[in-house]
């Protein structure tokens, strides 16, 4: 929710903190920080909130401001079981910030940021701005319209969705699939990685074979990916297809859509090939966040945000951290939980920094699992060190699960649960 540019900001704080800026003790340039010292956090996903309750878990003399539009977060991950109706709604996928913001003395802003000034260290929202002595970015990402002919980025996924930002456009998929006929087509597009959930959208092939194989048999799934193969955990997925799915996915590999037509729905691949659907799931290429991309803080691949590998910091900008899906972080995957990870380390170095202390080595892990069918599950982890100035994979650690199994699924729904529980709380 964006406030009016005439409101003042609220938020939510520890202990009935004021409702607005005003009552706050608040300057011509937002909060008033005069008295102590300040991380604004911007995002409210797996990466910022994690990092916003870690900075405030071991410094609370630190004053923690975390910035989001939504008073609601629906996870990404999982969303493709809401999609294809495994789950009937969104509430297994669904958290508010209440909690998070009372445990800890959070102060919660519900605003969108407009500019970042890395020079003045401020942050601009509808209300007015804030001073911050070091600023925590997870935005998330954006995509890359541009490349795809025909790609509006205010209409096209109104008719042709992407659902990868989880929410109305999962509703707009989902009864999408709901009003197909029997026999009809779902045709769905990936973008050449990185991007956001490598296994995300193998899952959601096979989550919607599972749905079609139940309600509209006569129906098939055509992947058209712009790799040259399967990103993430091909083998399982493969061997889930031909288990449950066989003649109802056709997987093309190097398919790379690059226009697309929606009053004929249709897609082309290399602006020659064309692909019609009754659905058509288009997932564009991605960048971070457009917030990082106007600071400054997009390296020369023109997507990601290059960054220390120990500390988060911007390679770009000083006292800018980015975790999560917008940053360059070498093998580690732009994940939920790879975000989680980097809050926690970007936390940590944080206060570090903050109190002249020496700060910690880097360690990241990282676990994701794919639904292959409603009730079975695989999964994939990774242990994260720096080497070389580099994100790699710990040398054998981690790996993947040697099979579909309903006990994956399982361990899969806990997860969810209790990463959600700590996000929240």
């Amino acid at each position: 929710m964006t406030t009016d540019r005439r409101n003042f900001l609220k938020f939510i704080g520890v202990g009935g903190v004021g409702a607005s800026l005003a009552g706050c003790g608040t300057t011509g340039t937002g909060l008033d920080k005069s008295a102590g010292r300040r991380v604004v956090v911007v995002g409210g996903g797996y990466g910022g909130t994690i990092a916003a309750k870690y900075i405030r878990m071991q410094d609370k003399s630190i004053e923690v401001v975390l910035i989001e539009p939504n008073r609601q977060y629906v996870s990404g991950p999982f969303s493709n079981l809401y999609i294809t109706g495994v789950y009937p709604d969104m509430s297994a996928m669904t958290i508010g910030y209440e909690k998070l913001a009372a445990n800890h003395g959070i102060k919660m802003i519900y605003d969108t940021v407009t500019a970042i000034d890395p020079a003045k260290k401020t942050v601009t929202v509808s209300g007015g701005t804030i001073d911050y002595d070091r600023l925590v970015l997870s935005p998330g990402i954006d995509f890359r319209a541009e490349e795809i002919e025909g790609y509006d980025l205010a209409t096209t996924p109104l008719i042709m969705p992407h659902a990868w930002k989880a929410g109305p456009q999962s509703l707009l998929l989902r009864k999408q699939l709901e009003d197909m006929p029997n026999g009809g087509t779902v045709v769905l597009t990936v973008p050449l990685a990185p991007f956001r959930c490598p296994p995300g959208p193998y899952e959601r092939a096979s989550l919607i074979a599972g749905y079609l194989k139940q309600h509209k048999p006569k129906s098939k799934v055509i992947v058209l990916d712009a790799n040259p193969d399967i990103v993430a955990k091909g083998p399982l997925f493969r061997k889930g297809w031909a288990k449950h799915y066989q003649g109802m996915i056709q997987y093309r590999g190097a398919q790379k859509v690059t226009a697309l037509n929606t009053k004929t729905h249709s897609v082309f691949i290399e602006g020659m090939e064309e692909v019609k659907g009754d659905v058509i799931n288009v997932i564009p290429p991605q960048r971070a966040g457009n917030i990082a991309r106007v600071t400054g803080l997009i390296g020369p691949d023109k997507a990601w945000c290059p960054v220390n590998p120990t500390t988060f910091e911007s390679s770009l900008q000083k006292n800018i951290h980015v975790i999560g899906d917008a940053c360059v972080a070498g093998a580690m995957p732009k994940s939920g939980y790879s975000a989680n990870s980097q809050a926690k380390i970007c936390a940590a170095n944080i206060v570090a920094l903050m109190n002249g202390k020496e700060i910690m080595e880097m360690s990241g892990i990282n676990t994701c699992y794919s639904f292959l069918s409603a009730k079975e599950a695989v999964s994939v982890a990774g242990v994260y060190a720096v080497k070389e100035g580099k994100i790699i994979a710990v040398p054998n650690s981690g790996g993947m699960s040697p099979d579909l199994s309903e006990a994956e699924a399982i361990y899969a729904a806990s997860w969810l649960k209790n990463i959600l529980t700590e996000m929240s709380s």
